[in-house]
């Protein structure tokens, strides 16, 4: 344990490899070691979505032109359980990227930037007055919780308990078919608790399938989630070699930003958007972050904590408002029913979902102007 590295990350999945990224920008000297209990390229439970500005994030980080891995997908269409539907072109297009691809592509960034990759999975964590030490052989001056949501370093650090409204729990799988190579199909399900299924058409061909639920108290086995995958998108039924199960910490939790020398970037600081599970983009920028408050060692739990509340915390507020009222099919259907009248309701919408944008007065005053036939 000669080596003390300045930072080393846990986890090189987007929130990992931004964070090295970021590291490698500021400080081109910094010993920064990316640590993953897998070997890339490899698979992530997720749906592929990737929304247009995750590739504005990842070129300023210096990681251009990956938005090339696919073809635009330049439609988004929603349909609520009672029929009201909204089919319109995005602002910029979004992707459908598999992690399997993406996450390799940006860990071979961070290497070509500097960083080191090792195998290895965290089990034990000493955090000490100058360095954290990992399993007693890896030592840095700050470490990067970028683990997923099983995170490892979260758990070390005894995290509060995550209510159940704050866990979305999905499955998905991959099918030769797909339903339309222009846009990305959510289908809205009745129920107790929020839920979709959904649609993402692959750049060789087939598509993206799953079925998941913003509840955990809604969780029911696999063959309950894959029935109402069949009931929502007939014909799209994944090859049941490809179905996973995952669960998702979403943001509208409790989130842990401890002070210190050890930061969460990522699922593992359960930044997961409310409304749409999205989560890629909120890696990525929660990762470039944490990577710039590491490197002010000590103080760096304190710093990461102030910059995502300034990055994050009015858009954590207003997409976990809007997820509250969303949960209410009446207000579900007048948003939709809001966002197919009017472009800029759509656009809002979009910017909320997908990436780190907020609810303006207009837009929301258009969807309660929607409330009042029914």
């Amino acid at each position: 344990m000669d080596t003390v590295y300045d930072v080393a990350i846990v986890g090189a999945g987007p929130a990992g490899s931004a964070a090295a990224l970021r590291v490698r920008q500021l400080r081109p000297e910094a010993r920064v070691l990316l640590l993953d209990a897998a070997t890339f390229p490899r698979d992530k439970t997720c749906g592929d979505g990737v929304a247009a500005p995750v590739f504005d994030l990842l070129a300023a980080l210096g990681a251009p032109g990956l938005e090339e891995l696919s073809p635009p997908v330049p439609r988004l269409r929603l349909r609520t359980p009672t029929g009201r539907v909204v089919d319109r072109f995005c602002a910029r297009p979004n992707r459908v990227i598999p992690r399997l691809v993406l996450d390799a592509a940006l860990v071979e960034a961070a290497l070509r930037h500097g960083a080191e990759l090792r195998r290895h999975r965290v089990r034990r964590m000493d955090v000490r007055a100058d360095r954290v030490v990992l399993d007693g052989e890896i030592a840095a001056r700050v470490v990067i919780g970028a683990d997923g949501a099983n995170s490892a370093v979260r758990r070390l650090l005894g995290p509060p308990v995550t209510p159940p409204d704050a866990t979305a729990v999905a499955i998905r799988g991959y099918t030769p078919h797909d339903l339309g190579r222009s846009a990305l199909m959510i289908e809205y399900a009745q129920g107790d608790h929020p839920a979709y299924a959904w649609s993402f058409p692959l750049p060789g061909g087939g598509a993206n399938v799953g079925y998941g639920v913003f509840d955990r108290r809604g969780s029911e086995s696999r063959q309950a989630f894959l029935e109402q995958l069949h009931r929502l998108l007939p014909g799209q039924e994944p090859d049941p070699d490809t179905v996973r199960g995952h669960h998702l910490p979403l943001s509208n939790g409790p989130r842990l930003h401890p002070d210190g020398r050890v930061l969460l970037a990522g699922d593992a600081a359960a930044t997961v958007n409310p409304l749409t599970g999205e989560g890629i983009y909120d890696a990525v920028a929660s990762g470039a972050l944490a990577g710039q408050a590491a490197l002010e060692g000590a103080a760096a739990g304190t710093v990461h904590r102030r910059a995502m509340h300034r990055a994050f915390g009015r858009h954590h507020r207003h997409s976990g408002a809007l997820a509250r009222l969303m949960a209410r099919p009446r207000f579900l259907d007048a948003a939709i029913a809001a966002a197919g009248a009017h472009q800029s309701v759509f656009d809002a919408a979009v910017d909320l979902g997908l990436a780190r944008g907020t609810v303006p007065p207009v837009a929301f005053a258009l969807v309660l102007a929607r409330l009042r036939p029914f």
